[in-house]
């Protein structure tokens, strides 16, 4: 579908950045659930991955400082423990899986993922460090893959006896956490080009706006009620980024 001009290529980008930083300002995270199966359409996920890295390091970044004083941080330091393990893996599966068939991948991931965080389901065990460390493993891969590395996460910190606002905090951290690894395994990959660079100059402005959005908006709407909206969001984005619709 969107294999025309590059200014529709940035134009369509630049609406998805504008929806998935929204979703990333309200709620801490689904920027890349909704991203990255629309952009892959357009540009491919290798090239896609590495453009929404970029532009959540900036668009995210004056979340970090207040989430640093929530979090709870040994826990998102072991999670992150566990990631830094399995980034690399989940860039290589990035770099040598056939575009075409990662994009069928990742839609059915993001599915699977939103219909877990939708159900309600959380882990309520106990937080183990065995168990926060196999999170942080598959959530890394998952990062290192397609950037889909929250809802693993998400589940597992929504179960405990956190505030809400402790697991947003949470969440944020240990992205800005993620974000420098990846970025690393991603510039060793030959995923960092200029494409990317141009791209993401191109789209961070409305993915920042998107994002200033939501944080305002979290203060005004009720978490419920724009969860639901997330999640068929999540879903919409996962449909319309499969290979058989774009």
């Amino acid at each position: 579908m969107i294999a025309g001009q590059t200014w529709q290529i940035v134009v369509w980008l630049a609406a998805v950045a504008f929806v998935a930083g929204l979703s990333r300002g309200f709620s801490g995270f689904g920027a890349a659930l909704i991203f990255i199966p629309l952009a892959s359409a357009a540009v491919g996920p290798a090239l896609a991955a590495p453009i929404l890295l970029a532009i959540d390091a900036v668009g995210a970044a004056p979340m970090l400082p207040k989430a640093w004083k929530s979090a709870d941080l040994r826990t998102v330091f072991v999670m992150s423990a566990g990631a830094v393990v399995s980034v690399p893996f989940g860039a290589a599966a990035l770099g040598w899986m056939d575009p075409f068939a990662l994009r069928w991948v990742i839609s059915a991931t993001i599915l699977i993922l939103a219909a877990l965080l939708a159900s309600g389901w959380r882990y309520t065990g106990r937080p183990l460090t065995g168990i926060t460390l196999g999170v942080g493993v598959i959530s890394g891969f998952l990062s290192g893959s397609a950037q889909i590395g929250g809802p693993p996460a998400v589940a597992y910190w929504l179960g405990g006896q956190s505030t809400a606002q402790t697991v947003r905090a949470n969440i944020v951290v240990f992205f800005a956490c993620s974000t420098v690894y990846t970025g690393v395994t991603y510039a060793l990959s030959g995923f960092l080009g200029w494409p990317m660079f141009w791209l993401s100059l191109a789209v961070a402005p409305p993915y920042i706006g998107g994002t200033a959005l939501g944080m305002w908006m979290f203060g005004l709407a009720r978490p419920e009620t724009f969860r639901r909206i997330s999640y068929a969001l999540i879903a919409f984005a996962a449909i319309l980024g499969l290979p058989i619709v774009l």
